[in-house]
């Protein structure tokens, strides 16, 4: 007699199981069948089995059992090969959906936004973004500030809306001012101001724009960039020093 696959598997799983349990998991026609006929089949070996034994009175029926349980023991085999190759399958089954809820897992959580608490405030986000400021930032703080710029423009570009956005942008001038390039930096420092007045690395991008301007020597405008800077940031650090920087022009 021969069993598809799928009712071998079922005649596998249901020789572990209580009756009640089987009959609850396989359901379907096929699968019931082939745990029928299997049963049968091993309660009709060992009918055989025991009518060779009791009425093994002569020579012939001694052969005769000898025969039967050679064909038994080969049955045996090869029934014991396809539970082997059942029970292999099943095991690689298993590891490829552990595998597979494992990776799906992983995946889940890096896109799983997280909290974080940027310039005194908390709020959440996701792991693509959190990973691209962190990258852009670590090659600034490397020395790559040529990497670091594209890295900070390229955050502002994809994460416009993002928490870490202001931050990006003010850096984003500090890095073109490292590399020497105060039009840049000024650009970069003035669009801080005008898109986020109220965070706190305004007042420093307008002192970093007043730095560049003197640098360009473009005295005036930084005196004016200065007074500006007071007058919209009073009791910052940065109007303290732009009080400093005035005295001193």
């Amino acid at each position: 007699m021969k069993f598809t696959k799928s009712a071998l598997m079922a005649a596998l799983f249901a020789a572990t199981l209580p009756l009640s349990a089987s009959a609850g998991i396989f359901d379907d026609e096929e699968a019931r069948k082939a745990i029928t006929d299997l049963k049968a089949k091993v309660s009709k070996l060992e009918a055989d089995l025991k009518n060779l034994i009791d009425t093994k009175t002569d020579k012939s029926a001694t052969l005769d059992l000898i025969a039967g349980q050679d064909q038994m023991r080969e049955e045996i085999s090869r029934l014991r090969g396809q539970v082997e190759i059942l029970l292999n399958e099943i095991q690689v089954a298993q590891k490829r959906q552990k595998d597979f809820y494992t990776d799906l897992d992983a995946r889940i959580k890096k896109l799983e936004p997280r909290q974080v608490t940027i310039d005194g405030q908390t709020t959440s986000v996701n792991m693509d973004e959190q990973n691209a400021y962190d990258n852009a930032m670590a090659q600034f703080k490397s020395g790559d500030y040529k990497g670091a710029a594209n890295a900070l423009q390229d955050f502002v570009k994809r994460f416009g809306a993002s928490a870490y956005a202001s931050n990006a942008q003010y850096w984003l001038g500090n890095a073109y001012y490292a590399q020497g390039d105060c039009k840049s930096a000024i650009t970069a420092q003035q669009l801080v101001v005008k898109n986020w007045p109220d965070n706190p690395k305004a007042a420093d991008a307008m002192l970093n724009i007043a730095s560049c301007q003197t640098e360009l020597k473009a005295v005036n405008n930084a005196k004016k960039t200065l007074q500006d800077l007071i007058k919209a940031y009073p009791g910052t650090a940065a109007a303290a020093t732009a009080k400093e920087r005035l005295k001193g022009k």
